[in-house]
């Protein structure tokens, strides 16, 4: 019995991705969209981006791949400094798998916004406490006295988000929600997210052997989740959207098949490790859950990829 329960392991052990990288059905995929210098580029990107979130490392490999292509497609980078993509696990209860999910940072959205010639002017802002003079959302006048002083204003207390665009043609809206209302956003949109405990942080009374549960970035940098959602409010709403960016906006937050049609799972909520960027779920009113954490590192793969 023990040696059969071993022999089952192995065999539904999941094959390593950078191996996975070097099969023939990974390779044709990759081909598909990009080759030569360009996808030496990708492969090492890739890897390098689950090498250093090893919370991917448990999802099925077509899902990762699927949604490195998707960002690729957009020409958007995955590296998690630059926050354009990101590439987020969930558990596909029915499969009983878990998957990556292609997932828009704010600053693809500004990426892709630039990118799109349309805008003259596109911003986003945190308000901090005592910068606000007034605000009339009929005609969109923001009245602010900003804080001189970066540092202080840097550690200041957020009291809203303001954003706005300018096409080239003239139009332009802008829009301001206080922190109050993106809470209440985040709170009814992201599984992972609690106004009430954000405030017990902010305060901190959360004790530090519980701090591990507050990992979602809607804890850890609420004002770059609420930028996002600023951005994609707003451009979604009232602005120009080109061709690449209503794609994005489709793909965003959904499992890309090999065929290239999205898919929406359910997922199941762990929070230990989780180091990715939490889901804004604006397209829809359940709540959907976050991440789980993996094991073992990937080896570099991008020499072996194109020697065929």
């Amino acid at each position: 019995m023990a040696v059969n329960n071993s022999l089952a392991k192995q065999q539904n052990k999941k094959m390593d991705f950078g191996m996975y990288l070097t099969q023939d059905a990974a390779k044709q995929q990759i081909n598909k969209l990009l080759g030569g210098q360009a996808g030496t580029r990708f492969i090492s990107s890739i890897v390098s981006a689950v090498q250093a979130n090893p919370v991917l490392q448990e999802c099925t490999n077509t899902s990762i791949l699927s949604a490195a292509l998707q960002g690729e497609a957009l020409k958007l980078s995955p590296s998690p400094q630059l926050g354009q993509f990101y590439m987020v696990p969930f558990n596909n209860k029915k499969k009983e798998v878990k998957e990556a999910q292609f997932q828009l940072g704010y600053k693809g959205y500004i990426q892709l916004a630039k990118r799109s010639g349309v805008y003259k002017k596109l911003h986003v802002i945190s308000i901090k406490e005592g910068e606000l003079i007034s605000y009339d959302p009929l005609e969109e006048e923001l009245e602010v006295s900003l804080i001189e002083d970066d540092l202080l204003r840097e550690v200041a207390p957020t009291i809203g988000y303001y954003a706005m665009f300018r096409e080239h043609n003239g139009y332009e809206h802008s829009m301001y929600w206080s922190k109050k209302k993106m809470m209440a956003h985040a709170d009814r949109y992201s599984a992972a997210f609690n106004a009430k405990d954000l405030e017990r942080l902010e305060r901190g009374e959360i004790p530090e052997k519980d701090l591990w549960k507050y990992s979602s970035f809607w804890y850890k940098d609420f004002d770059a989740m609420a930028h996002k959602t600023m951005l994609r409010q707003l451009i979604s709403k009232w602005g120009t959207m080109s061709v690449e960016m209503v794609q994005a906006i489709d793909a965003d937050m959904a499992v890309i098949r090999e065929d290239g049609t999205a898919d929406y799972v359910e997922a199941e909520e762990t929070v230990k490790d989780n180091v990715v960027a939490e889901q804004e779920a604006e397209t829809t009113k359940q709540k959907q859950p976050v991440q789980e954490s993996a094991e073992s590192p990937e080896t570099s793969v991008e020499d072996d990829f194109f020697n065929q």
